[in-house]
């Protein structure tokens, strides 16, 4: 059975159909109490009990069928309709004519209201309503069996009216919450391509792009066909440069819909000392201090790190000149890891650094930032003309 809403995701839809389940058998307890109740005022008590009985049955069918959801289908959702209006049109043999038309209520009572939930979480209002529609039906055959069709009163109308509103309003909210839920898992997807493609766009720029500036810089200086080689290098770069620096295109992504991506290095997995990693980045030109002890952070995460320290090392000996000096410092605080990188180099205008992300070069912006704010933490830069730089990277525990 098609409806109009479209399946929703499988936890939103078992979450409504538990709801429908726990209703029915609420609803139950209070068919049983009414019948129980005016049982002794019946015409023929033993048929208001044989109708408890059937509530009773169907409550647990349903219940059972419902979970499965390849039987949510129309023979399950028509059988449950057909359960509701039979259980509505023996009250006109089970009551009395004098308590139909004195309004008092039919044998299952808010019990049917299931059906109409059911037909209304299946399709939306417009299956809803027609649910409704049919026990509303059922609701005017009793009094015309019972011959008290002029008799009709608020109690009746009032019942068929809530029927309405019941599969009109549930069946609009169920909407509503699918297509929530529906764009929550296209961001969640967005979001997971997003970080894919950082992660590439990092991994590209500590080499590839590298590479390829190299290439342009030194074909230049070459001239002669070294030259056309680095002028195609350089229109590759740029090509490149250009490919990583857009947005996921529509309907690209990595992760599962309704599965949140991971964020690196918070998961469980074996710890690194980052001392290590630093020192290793330590040369003639460079200086790095750490503490006395270990600094164990995840192994991703001090992966990652390290990268970033690397990249900001390498932007120092690409746009500082071969006598550029710099130092890296390496703070171990109680919840939380800090990294400086300060250079003695000429500094940067301001501006200069949204400049370069806009003109797709992605140094800082991809393989310092973007690492350390996947990572939870946050890089503050400090540069002016002929001060030097410095970058500080936190991250979190």
């Amino acid at each position: 059975m098609r409806d109009d809403t479209g399946r929703g995701p499988a936890g939103l839809d078992a979450a409504l159909w538990r709801s429908v389940a726990v209703y029915r058998a609420l609803a139950l307890v209070y068919a049983a109490v009414v019948i129980g109740k005016n049982s002794g005022g019946y015409a023929h008590p033993l048929g208001g009990w044989a109708v408890l009985a059937v509530l009773a049955v169907w409550t647990g069918v349903a219940t059972l069928a419902y979970r499965d959801p390849s039987r949510r289908g129309r023979p399950l959702l028509v059988a449950d309709l057909a359960v509701a209006f039979g259980c509505i049109l023996a009250t006109a043999w089970v009551e009395t004519a004098h308590h139909i038309a004195a309004g008092r209520p039919t044998l299952p009572v808010s019990w049917v209201a299931a059906a109409v939930l059911a037909w209304a979480v299946a399709g939306g209002r417009r299956l809803g309503v027609t649910a409704a529609l049919v026990l509303g039906v059922a609701n005017l055959l009793v009094h015309a069996v019972a011959g008290t069709a002029g008799g009709i009163g608020n109690t009746t109308l009032n019942g068929i009216v809530l029927l309405f509103l019941a599969g009109l309003v549930v069946g609009q909210v169920v909407r509503l919450a699918r297509e929530a839920e529906a764009r929550l898992a296209r961001a969640v997807e967005l979001e997971a391509a997003t970080r894919e493609r950082e992660r590439l766009a990092r991994r590209i720029h500590d080499s590839v792009l590298q590479v390829l500036a190299m290439v342009q810089r030194r074909g230049g200086e070459a001239g002669g066909e070294a030259a056309e080689l680095g002028r195609l290098a350089g229109e590759q770069e740029a090509a490149l440069r250009a490919l990583i620096g857009a947005g996921p295109a529509a309907g690209s992504g990595t992760a599962p819909a309704g599965v949140p991506a991971p964020r690196p290095g918070t998961g469980p997995g074996p710890a690194a000392d980052l001392r290590q990693l630093l020192t290793g980045q330590a040369s003639a030109a460079v200086t790095v201090s750490t503490p006395a002890t270990p600094v164990p952070l995840p192994e991703h995460a001090a992966q990652e790190v390290a990268a970033a320290v690397a990249a900001a090392l390498d932007n120092v000996r690409r746009h500082c000149g071969d006598g550029a000096r710099a130092w890296v410092l390496l703070e171990d605080g109680p919840g939380e890891v800090t990294v400086s990188v300060r250079d003695d180099g000429p500094g940067m205008p301001p501006g200069r650094l949204d400049a370069a992300a806009a003109s797709g070069r992605l140094g800082v912006a991809q393989s310092i930032r973007g690492r350390v704010r996947d990572l939870g933490g946050t890089v503050s830069i400090v540069s002016a003309p002929g001060e030097g730089t410095e970058i500080e990277m936190t991250v979190p525990r």
